[in-house]
């Protein structure tokens, strides 16, 4: 079971790595879902910490549609986290129709070979979630996808995780949860659903905010991921 945590600066991305998380997702602005942030941070942050570190790959918070000048500008990010040896990116992109722009997306991941690859929350806004899945098989690069099941948190959509791990069951694609998840709902959550990663932001926060990691939070949540892991182990 592996634990991601957002991180939005130095000092955070510390906490998290020194209180339980495996691997950090590196944004800006959390308040508008994330985006790219700018490169002295990344060099700072990879330097910083001993986990990996996967960055967010979104020129602007807008839509997950994006025209020329943004891809252009998404590839020249993506080749420099790859120059600082980042871990990898957090990337998605959607058509008009609400479809994976599989073109755009083919064109962006062929500059990248190498670097471990999210497909991030865009997949919530994609018409078919398990058609959309499925066109994700295409690309061997992406090795998950975040999600909270097509709903507003996560676990209000227990039974469609269900289904999303089912057909993500031997894929190489992981189902990472994310979005609604904390101290109170996380282990039901995962013994009921199935998933192997989780992702957490406001959920190890101070005050469920985009204030900054509460380290005393973290090692809770890290020790019901372990706790479930434990005994996901045992039963086999």
């Amino acid at each position: 079971m592996l634990l991601e945590v957002i991180a939005t600066n130095v000092d955070e991305a510390r906490v998290a790595a020194q209180n339980g998380a495996d691997r950090i997702e590196l944004i800006d602005c959390m308040e508008v879902g994330g985006v790219t942030p700018r490169p002295e941070l990344i060099e700072e942050v990879i330097q910083a910490v001993n986990i990996p570190v996967n960055v967010m790959i979104r020129p602007h918070p807008l839509s997950f549609r994006y025209d020329p000048n943004d891809f252009e500008t998404m590839n020249r990010d993506m080749k420099r986290v790859k120059q600082l040896n980042g871990n990898g990116i957090v990337i998605g992109a959607l058509t008009e129709e609400k479809h994976i722009d599989e073109e755009n997306m083919l064109s962006l991941l062929r500059e990248v070979q190498g670097l471990d690859v999210t497909f991030h929350r865009a997949f919530d806004e994609v018409a078919d979630q398990i058609a959309s899945l499925r066109r994700l098989l295409q690309f061997p690069q992406i090795k998950r996808i975040l999600t909270s099941g097509g709903a507003v948190a996560a676990p209000k959509a227990i039974h469609h995780f269900k289904k999303l791990v089912e057909h993500a069951e031997g894929t190489g694609i992981a189902i990472m949860a994310g979005s609604g998840l904390n101290l109170s709902n996380l282990q039901a959550f995962i013994e009921q659903t199935g998933v192997h990663e989780i992702h957490m932001g406001k959920g190890v926060r101070y005050g469920n905010s985009e204030k900054g990691i509460d380290p005393e939070k973290l090692k809770k949540v890290k020790q019901i991921v372990s706790f479930v892991d434990s005994n996901a182990f045992k039963k086999h």
